[in-house]
């Protein structure tokens, strides 16, 4: 499972955390992005610790061409109104999802709730 946003800084992190956490050994996520950031946004890595999953150590990655070819399914975080969305690249899913930078942290806690539910349910149908 290949989870894709344009910073690989928040929400793409989040589902990555999420979906290694809930699937255990019936498969495994990785996380990337267009254009990755610095660092991932310190309001997620606070929400997530708070979800008990430490991403402190985490860093954005680059998505390449080698990334997308070992994905099986990509799933994009709501970048759809981006110049920068990967959407174009390979048949994706689109979750829609509003971009956390700027937000309060209870805000990012809803955002990473709703991911957790959503990477849950993909991991029923998989």
């Amino acid at each position: 499972m290949l989870f894709v946003c344009v910073h690989n800084a928040g929400r793409s992190q989040i589902a990555e955390a999420f979906f290694n956490q809930l699937a255990g050994d019936k498969a495994h996520a990785i996380s990337a992005g267009t254009q990755p950031a610095d660092k991932i946004d310190p309001v997620v890595v606070g929400a997530m610790l708070e979800a008990g999953l430490d991403i402190s150590l985490k860093r954005p990655r680059l998505l390449t061409p080698e990334i997308l070819h070992q994905a099986n399914r990509v799933i994009t975080m709501g970048c759809m109104d981006s110049e920068a969305c990967p959407a174009g690249f390979v048949p994706t899913e689109n979750w829609g999802l509003p971009d956390q930078r700027g937000l309060a942290i209870s805000e990012v806690i809803q955002i990473r709730d709703i991911i957790k539910q959503r990477v849950a349910l993909l991991l029923k149908d998989l």
